[in-house]
């Protein structure tokens, strides 16, 4: 999984330095509709699953080109009303509509809904889990006079026999505390001492909902670089992040993992007054799709990013990033100056969306630098998907997916490589070409390509040595490797046939050090 990132991310700032508008794919799921879409930069669909079941908010393509879908399960069995993101089940999808697994998290006493996220070849799904109101008015809750479902995090990893199994968890009830009552429970005399832990009545003093849904968290995302997650709570108006690297055990503890706190908040932004500071209220309502941009050189690799709803305006949403004061002493924990919250005290960047929503939505910072939006459908939301460059102006859509989350591509995502056999339009730029930089094929040639099985790799005499050559699935395994001691022109073979069918990628190392990448479609 490591090669796979290193491999591409190479690639990434090669191939889209210099683009303009989008070039890549989109996914979506539209609200209410059984059928996920695969549309290319030309707004024409290239791929599609047709499924007997709604899905139920989130979509996300693994590397191997598998489709991720949270659905509709049997959310009867959790008596929760009316909640239209409500799941318990998520899928894995083979490109022909196979269902690869499949899992059923829903019974009377939990279910997933909402957001999902890859931890690797896993699925982490956000949750709900009953506490009765007597189990909240003992752990120091007012007057609780109903049940509430506090969030949980369970991470499946597909069981190789058609369904999964849950291999970790998290749970926020193990990481309250309160003021309220010096006998009971988790009991500190300043919420402000402890802003690792959530204030059990922080939600209800704010005027918040009073129904089951409670924290209402709606986004969640993982980063492999930190091993932690970032989660968003719409009643809460702020975003946390938690260490993955406990066992789950630890993350019911304040001690392990990497960052050495368990379970605890390493990190909370939006809202100080939820653990007793001031300082301004950033999220001001609502808030989604909380996830880092990734950092491989694109702007503002590593900050958060957030679709603050009512960021502007109570009309108006802003896409937010945040540049967190992470601790380089330690690479895990986050800087706080006691007595303050935690910075920075504004957002570091803001975009004014062109087109808003109230309700889920999501947005990605593509490798250009331009800026991806989802706002979703539904509450008087846009329901269109969009890019704008780094001036703000609109580039690609808006398209109109009725989506609550949407989620972009980029052609060199090994995901989007492993689906090129599948992909039913000629207008997508992707596959146009077998090379993945700018070498010119007349220095280095490979053919046949597409091919049943050998492949010749003819290197012109003006290149002044090869040193290596290697092969990766689309995985990032390595199938095939083979150092090189001559010079000059060169013709090599390389027989593929005891390998599988699908997209590899060859890549030629110069004694400057420099990577040619080849696209290979291997069809048996």
């Amino acid at each position: 999984m490591k090669q796979t990132l290193i491999t591409f991310t190479i690639l990434t700032s090669v191939l889209f330095v210099n683009a303009q508008s989008f070039n890549g794919f989109a996914l979506y799921n539209a609200q209410g509709s059984n059928t996920t879409y695969l549309i290319d930069e030309n707004q024409n669909i290239a791929h599609t699953w047709n499924m007997s079941t709604e899905c139920n908010y989130t979509v996300a393509l693994k590397e191997n080109g598998n489709l991720i879908r949270g659905t509709k399960g049997n959310t009867s069995l959790f008596s929760t009303g009316n909640i239209a993101a409500g799941g318990g089940m998520v899928q894995e999808i083979a490109p022909d509509g196979t269902i690869v697994w499949e899992y059923i998290y829903a019974n009377s006493d939990h279910i997933s809904h909402h957001d999902l996220t890859l931890v690797g070849d896993n699925v982490l799904l956000t949750a709900y889990e009953k506490k009765t109101s007597s189990e909240l008015n003992d752990a120091g809750f007012n007057n609780a006079s109903s049940e509430k479902w506090p969030t949980h995090f369970v991470e499946l990893a597909p069981d190789g026999n058609g369904g999964a199994t849950i291999v970790w968890e998290w749970y926020i009830w193990d990481h309250m505390c309160q003021d309220t009552d010096p006998n009971g429970p988790n009991y500190i005399s300043n919420i402000a001492d402890s802003p690792e832990l959530i204030d059990i009545n922080m939600i209800q003093s704010q005027g918040g909902p009073g129904g089951g849904d409670w924290f209402h968290v709606n986004g969640v995302d993982y980063n492999e670089d930190l091993d932690q997650i970032v989660f968003s709570s719409r009643f809460a108006s702020e975003i946390y992040i938690i260490d993955h690297s406990t066992t789950t055990a630890e993350a019911a503890t304040h001690s392990g993992g990497n960052s050495g706190m368990g379970g605890d908040i390493l990190y909370r932004w939006g809202n100080p007054s939820n653990y007793g500071m001031s300082g301004s209220q950033i999220i001001d309502n609502a808030v989604h799709d909380a996830r880092w941009i990734t950092d491989d050189g694109r702007p503002n690799g590593g900050y958060l990013q957030i679709f603050n709803n009512s960021g502007v305006s109570s009309t108006v949403s802003a896409i937010d990033g945040i540049e967190t004061p992470l601790d380089p002493a330690t690479g895990y924990t986050y800087l706080r100056t006691s007595g303050q919250a935690f910075g920075p005290a504004s957002y570091t960047t803001r975009y004014e969306c062109a087109y808003s929503s109230s309700g889920q939505s999501a947005s990605d910072r593509m490798s250009n630098g331009n800026l991806y939006v989802n706002a979703s459908g539904g509450q008087g939301g846009a329901g269109v998907m969009y890019e704008v460059d780094e001036n703000g102006a609109v580039v690609w859509g808006p398209y109109n997916a009725q989506s609550q989350k949407g989620f972009r591509y980029e052609c060199d995502y090994p995901g989007i490589i492993a689906l090129e056999l599948f992909i039913n339009t000629a207008t997508t730029s992707c596959f146009t070409a077998t090379a993945i930089n700018d070498v010119d094929d007349n220095v280095i040639s490979i053919f046949p390509n597409p091919t049943n099985g050998s492949i010749n790799i003819v290197i012109n005499q003006s290149i002044s040595r090869i040193n290596e050559i290697s092969i990766f699935n689309i995985l990032g395994q390595p199938v095939y490797n083979k150092s090189i001691n001559e010079a000059g022109e060169m013709v090599l073979k390389v027989d593929l046939s005891e390998y599988s069918e699908g997209i590899y990628i060859l890549n030629l190392f110069h004694n400057t050090g420099k990577i040619d990448a080849r696209r290979i479609s291997y069809i048996k």
